[in-house]
């Protein structure tokens, strides 16, 4: 432990990496807080689908000299309004429309990535992430998203969790399912576009499954699952930076794989903790004598 807080006191004598730091904990609070939703709606695959929805706004922003995560958000958010169009006029089910159009944004992307060489590393950035290079910027928006991110949620907590388990009774409640589905699915999207730097729009869903995954057996209400998740975000980005900086590998995966790790670890003490107070438990008379 004494090294590893050697690696991250030494690191963070680097302003690049202070700004790191600050910007992935803005990220993790937000995929905290969205992942709960993500997990408990079974959302995995549609967040997966929206990052690499953004490939073809990203690279068409990257060949207009536009800012690639302004084309990658404007990107993101047509595949969501077209996979609840193909699904409420259309026959489809819900993961079918999604696979659909994951295909064919990734497909359109690829296709004008191949087109033209010029912009290999903007490209990259987005996929794989690019931590190190947040700015001041950056971080002003991260804290605007955050901000909108717990707005919403404790607003509309009661029509998500009304929704989550009944939609008629969402109806019945007022709650306004239609709306309620489309705000939940506007927060999935700003989570992925936010932490498109952090870790790169192909590893996104490790911070919004990971430590949403790791909350879960710790906390049987929603907004506590949403505050430990957010603090096992926060420090799958702290440990993942510093492992980092001291072995050379690529933060955003790095980053990814801490988050992954923390939800195995977490099932695995709980798994641990229910075995010894099993063994600790008395037998009762009956199964003394059986």
């Amino acid at each position: 432990m004494s090294v590893f807080m050697f690696w991250f006191i030494d690191a963070l004598g680097s302003a690049f990496f202070a700004r790191a730091v600050i910007g992935g904990a803005l990220v993790a609070i937000v995929c905290g807080v969205v992942g709960t939703w993500v997990v408990i709606r079974g959302m995995a695959f549609f967040g997966e689908a929206i990052g690499h929805g953004m490939l073809p706004g990203v690279a068409v922003a990257t060949l207009a000299g536009v800012p690639p995560v302004i084309g990658g958000a404007l990107s993101a958010t047509i595949m969501s309004a077209l996979i609840a169009a193909l699904q409420r006029r259309g026959k489809l089910s819900y993961d079918t429309s999604i696979g659909l159009l994951f295909v064919a944004m990734l497909a359109t992307g690829v296709i004008i990535v191949s087109g033209s060489g010029s912009f290999a590393t903007d490209v990259t950035a987005v996929l794989f992430g690019d931590i190190l290079a947040i700015s001041w910027a950056d971080i002003a928006v991260l804290a605007g998203a955050c901000t909108a991110v717990i707005a919403i949620t404790v607003a509309r907590h009661r029509a998500f969790v009304a929704l989550a388990f009944d939609r008629r009774l969402a109806l019945t409640l007022g709650y306004r399912p239609h709306l309620t589905q489309g705000l939940l699915v506007g927060l999935v999207t700003l989570a992925v576009v936010a932490s498109a730097q952090a870790v790169g729009t192909l590893l996104v869903v490790a911070l919004l499954l990971g430590p949403a995954v790791a909350a879960q057996p710790w906390h049987p209400s929603i907004p506590g699952r949403m505050a430990i998740a957010a603090a096992v975000g926060i420090a799958s980005v702290t440990v993942g930076l510093a492992i980092s900086w001291a072995a050379g590998s690529a933060a955003g995966s790095t980053i990814a794989a801490s988050a992954v790790a923390a939800a195995g670890l977490s099932h695995g003490c709980r798994l641990a903790l229910a075995r010894t107070r099993a063994s600790n438990t008395p037998a009762t008379p009956l199964e003394s004598t059986a």
